[in-house]
């Protein structure tokens, strides 16, 4: 995909890492499953391999970074003790917008606005690439786990339920 370019684009073309981006056509607002859940399917992804960018806001303030499968539930507790803290929860959307510098439903865990700390789900690890956002709707980014780890000094952790 010539010519697009995103801070998440940016990142990766800097970093040398072997990428691909993937467009597809978003339909309005997203429906009960997702922006995740409708992008893999859009794309013909199996929905394993597709990650979604979760902020959360932990009990001591701080804001986090949490990827996990698109069709997954992140578990509060699991992501706590990701980030060494007692309790996790969704951050609010307006705050996960003015920290990462993207819209819901484009948040990538590239490029953010702000250096958070990240959690990548273990299961990303069974595949040989996964897909997350590219920064916008409608667009994804894929690439190996191990690289995008690398990239956001990412720890690994269960997070899901």
């Amino acid at each position: 995909m010539r010519g697009i370019s995103t801070p998440a684009i940016a990142v990766a073309r800097k970093a040398g890492i072997e990428f691909s981006v993937q467009s597809y056509e978003v339909a309005g607002e997203h429906g009960p499953e997702g922006w995740g859940v409708e992008a893999a399917r859009a794309l013909g992804l199996d929905p394993a391999r597709v990650f979604k960018t979760l902020i959360v806001l932990l009990d001591d303030g701080r804001l986090a970074v949490t990827i996990i499968p698109v069709a997954a539930r992140l578990r509060p507790k699991s992501a706590a003790a990701a980030f060494g803290a007692r309790e996790a929860h969704l951050a609010a959307a307006h705050d996960a917008e003015r920290a990462t510098g993207y819209v819901l439903g484009g948040i990538s865990p590239l490029g953010q606005r702000r250096k958070l700390s990240a959690a990548l789900d273990a299961s990303a690890f069974d595949f040989p690439t996964i897909h997350v956002s590219a920064g916008q709707r409608g667009l994804q980014i894929e690439l190996s786990p191990h690289d995008l780890a690398r990239l956001i000094s990412a720890t690994t952790a269960s997070l899901t339920s």
